[in-house]
C-alpha cells in the first residue's frame, strides 16, 4: 500500500484560467497537507512544465481560452506514448465528463467545488498513480535483472566454452536419440561424422571401429551410464590408427524424464603412440 507521507509528497500541478479557482484549490490542498503544489493559468505551459516535472496529478480545468483542457490532453498524450495520464478535469459541464474520460481522464471534479469530493477525488487519484509507478518500476528493475542474467549467462558460456577448448578437443550434447544437438569444437571433422539430414542420423565415412571397445561404449549409452576418460581406437580410411578419449554423463530434466548425453572429447593419439613407443623400449 502507498503511505501517507507518500501521498502527500505527490507532485501536483493545477491548471485553470481563473485565478481565484486556483487560488481556492490551492488552499484546499494546503490545508489537506499537500506539500508539492504548483499551479498555471496558462494552459500552454502544461506541456513544458509536466516533461520538466512529470507531475503525479494534473488538476485541469476544461473551460479556457487560447486552449482548452481537451487540446492540453491531447498534447500531454505525445509525452509519454502509451503512458499513464495523471489527469484530473474540472468542469462544470456535465456533458463533459464522459467526453473528458474518453479523452484520457482518469477522473472530474464538478464545480462549484464540494470540499470532501475534491479531497477524495483527489486522494484516490494520486494512490492509483503511485501504485502504478511503483509497479512501473518494479518492472523497470525487472527488465534491467533480467538483462544483466542474460548477459551473465552469456558470458559464463563464453567461459566455459573457451575452458572447454583448453581442456579438450570438444565439447557435445546428444538428444535421448543420439543425435547431436551443441557441439564446440571440430568433432564431425576428428570423427568423420557426416550427418544425413534425409535419414536423418549420423554416418562415419569410412572409419572402422574396434567392436568390442565400440561395444562397450555403446552399452555405457545404452544403460544410461557416466563414463569417463574412455580411450577407444578407430582406423581411418588412410589405414593410419586414431586414439580418442572422451567423458560423458546421461542429462535429466526436472521430472527425471532421460533427455540426453553431453560429455567432452579429445583426440589422444599421440599420447597413446609416445606410451607404445616408451613401452617398447623398456
Amino acid at each position: 500500500m502507498i503511505s501517507e507521507p507518500e501521498i502527500l509528497n505527490a507532485s501536483i500541478l493545477i491548471v485553470d484560467d481563473q485565478p481565484s479557482n486556483v487560488l481556492l484549490l490551492e488552499q484546499m490542498l494546503d490545508d489537506a497537507g499537500y506539500t508539492r503544489i504548483t499551479s498555471t493559468t496558462d494552459p500552454t505551459e502544461v506541456c513544458g512544465l509536466h516533461v520538466k516535472n512529470l507531475y503525479d496529478l494534473i488538476l485541469l480545468d476544461l473551460q479556457m481560452p487560447v486552449m482548452d483542457g481537451f487540446q492540453v490532453m491531447e498534447r500531454l498524450k505525445g509525452i509519454k506514448i502509451g503512458g499513464y495520464l495523471p489527469v484530473l478535469v474540472i468542469t462544470a459541464q456535465p456533458g463533459h465528463k464522459l467526453r473528458a474520460l474518453a479523452a484520457g481522464a482518469k477522473d472530474f471534479i464538478s464545480k462549484p467545488f464540494d470540499l470532501v469530493e475534491v479531497q477524495t477525488r483527489i486522494r484516490n487519484m494520486l494512490e492509483v498513480r503511485l501504485l502504478y509507478k511503483r509497479l512501473e518500476n518494479y518492472n523497470q528493475m525487472l527488465e534491467k535483472m533480467v538483462l544483466e542474467r542474460t548477459a551473465d549467462l552469456r558470458a559464463s558460456e563464453e567461459r566455459f566454452r573457451r575452458l572447454t577448448e583448453l581442456s579438450s578437443d570438444w565439447y557435445w550434447e546428444q538428444d535421448p536419440n543420439g543425435q547431436f544437438t551443441m557441439i564446440y569444437g571440430p568433432v564431425h571433422e576428428m570423427l568423420g561424422i557426416r550427418i544425413n539430414d534425409e535419414l536423418g542420423k549420423i554416418e562415419y565415412q569410412g572409419v572402422v571401429w574396434d567392436k568390442d571397445e565400440r561395444l562397450e561404449l555403446e552399452e555405457f549409452l545404452a544403460a544410461r551410464k557416466p563414463f569417463l576418460d574412455f580411450v577407444y581406437r578407430r582406423d581411418k580410411p588412410d589405414g593410419t590408427r586414431q586414439y580418442l578419449m572422451v567423458s560423458g554423463e546421461p542429462m535429466f530434466d526436472s521430472s527425471g524424464r532421460f533427455i540426453g548425453y553431453r560429455g567432452v572429447g579429445k583426440d589422444v593419439t599421440e599420447t597413446m603412440r609416445s606410451k607404445k613407443l616408451a613401452s617398447a623400449g623398456k
